[in-house]
């Protein structure tokens, strides 16, 4: 009898509904039976409704099951599903899944596909031909690459990519880092989280270009202590490039080197900003650093700095490998390539989906998503984080570009986006916007550390109905201030969300029975 192969997700979505008791219950009941189980521990596809979602590799491809519990188990093999054959559960080619065929995966190409840990198979899907083609070429053709690619830093700032690595490579000094901001802490993201757990070693091969590029020779993973499943997965996948020499003194016989390590953040928001997150790597505490110096020039330990996240290195593998033009070939206007866009919050089918920039948010939401959860309509999103403003259903149609967003009042950010039905205050929701920033402030600066403070005992006046229109109006100014004079974008950007609550939907600032104050 031939030995099956059965794909159940490792990542920490689907750990956390059953994935890893499916795992169990398939192996228990294949051993029952006799039958020669190759079970693989992939990533998600990111699918969250569709989770756990295993699948078979059957004579006519991969077939998925899902949502799959234990208790499933056995009645799946008394279907037997080890053939694709029908049951309730069963979903027929994973690559036809609808929700999956119409997106466009460059980043997340391999995930849920790849076994996480395993070099042979990262080769087998494509990897690694980048790295070969940056080893080919000189420093300055690899930077012009990015920077042709018109890729954008994915963190949120957008910056453009290859303006960075100039900057590092024109540097004329011996000692210069590349290091990852993989402090994933905004609510309703998980891309980067689900692409170190599903496709680690596309991460590794991105900043080993870098490394290349710029003359770097050390790169650090800041990751956020929150993600133990990552940690595992980037530790393994860094142990199998280094046996397999794609990382070390000399990185595919090219003579150059490049050595990579995880470092855990100590939990703070603030260190998603990159000067933060420099501090911290340093073993300080993790507060906003005055510019310039610029990071590309002063970074880490007052070196020159790449900094770029999860999502912008995860990029460059395919730049490289397929060509500026190709990648450049997606997107609209100044936006280009693909973005991993996270749906959560009150949505019906929530999950990744990877599209080329100029997709609709109302495609996003309806298409993809199935509208909200509770069936009621959907009144307003929040994009880009606890950060982000919340746009109204009068605005769905707005495209996913940065200028397209930008031009209402809004930010795309890590790409996160979180639903809320009718039923939702957004003076609550204002309130709980400056409440975070009041917690996570590393307090270097007024503006962010006493202006967050002060505003949320301003919306406590307006709810409690004391003089409500002066206090709006007080509460305007303090949001100008804080936009116009914090350091950096926490302090920057807190009021975004309180300003467009305002702006769209005025009517819930009014007398209400007061929260708790957290903490």
């Amino acid at each position: 009898m031939r030995a099956v192969t059965v794909y159940v997700p490792c990542d920490a979505a689907a750990l956390s509904i059953g994935a890893e008791e499916v795992a169990n219950a398939i192996s228990k009941e294949c051993s029952a039976r006799g039958i020669e189980l190759k079970l693989i521990r992939n990533g998600s596809r990111g699918a969250c409704w569709l989770e756990p979602l295993v699948e078979v590799v059957t004579p006519v491809g991969r077939v998925a099951y899902g949502p799959v519990t234990a208790a499933d188990v056995p009645g799946l093999f008394a279907a037997d599903f080890l053939n694709g054959k029908g049951h309730p559960l069963f979903l027929g080619p994973t690559a036809e899944i609808p929700w999956l065929a119409s997106q466009q995966r460059l980043t997340f190409a391999r995930v849920g596909i790849v076994d996480p840990a395993s070099v042979a198979d990262f080769v087998a899907n494509g990897g690694y031909q980048g790295l070969r083609r940056a080893l080919s070429m000189a420093p300055q053709e690899i930077v012009q690459a990015i920077l042709d690619s018109g890729l954008r830093g994915r963190g949120g700032a957008a910056f453009p990519t290859g303006i960075k690595w100039k900057t590092v490579l024109d540097q004329a000094v011996e000692q210069k880092y590349v290091t990852c901001n993989a402090d994933e802490g905004d609510s309703g993201t998980f891309s980067d989280r689900m692409l170190m757990e599903g496709d680690p070693l596309c991460l590794i091969e991105g900043m080993t270009i870098a490394g290349i590029a710029v003359g770097a020779t050390q790169g650090y993973i800041y990751l956020r202590a929150e993600y133990p499943h990552s940690y595992r997965a980037l530790n393994a996948a860094i142990a199998a490039a280094y046996q397999a020499r794609y990382l070390g003194s000399d990185v595919l016989g090219s003579g150059k080197r490049f050595d990579l390590e995880v470092r855990l953040g100590a939990g703070a928001y603030v260190c998603g900003e990159e000067t933060s997150m420099l501090q911290s790597l340093e073993g300080k505490r993790g507060e906003v650093r005055v510019r310039p110096p610029l990071p590309a020039i002063n970074g880490l330990f007052m070196k020159p700095t790449i900094v770029n996240n999860v999502m912008t290195f995860a990029s460059v593998p395919t730049i490289l490998h397929r060509g500026a033009e190709f990648y450049k070939n997606f997107g609209m206007g100044r936006s280009r390539g693909t973005l991993p866009l996270q749906l959560a919050g009150n949505i019906k089918r929530g999950g990744l989906i990877e599209r080329a920039f100029g997709v609709s948010l109302r495609e996003l939401l309806y298409d993809y998503g199935g509208g909200s959860a509770t069936g009621r309509p959907i009144r307003a999103v929040q994009v880009g984080g606890p950060l982000g403003a919340f746009i109204p259903a009068s605005q769905f149609d707005v495209l996913i570009d940065y200028e397209a967003l930008g031009a209402i009042g809004a930010l795309l950010g890590h790409g996160g986006i979180v639903v809320f039905d009718d039923t939702v205050d957004m003076a609550r929701m204002a309130r709980y916007a400056l409440e975070f920033c009041a917690i996570e402030s590393c307090g270097k600066c007024t503006p962010c550390r006493i202006g967050s403070t002060r505003g949320v005992e301003v919306i406590d006046k307006i709810m409690s109905g004391i003089d409500s229109e002066r206090n709006l109006a007080l509460l305007e100014n303090l949001c100008d201030t804080m936009v116009v004079g914090s350091l950096c974008g926490l302090g920057g950007m807190a009021p975004f969300p309180v300003q467009s609550a305002i702006k769209h939907f005025r009517a819930d600032f009014r007398a209400k029975a007061p929260l708790k104050r957290a903490g």
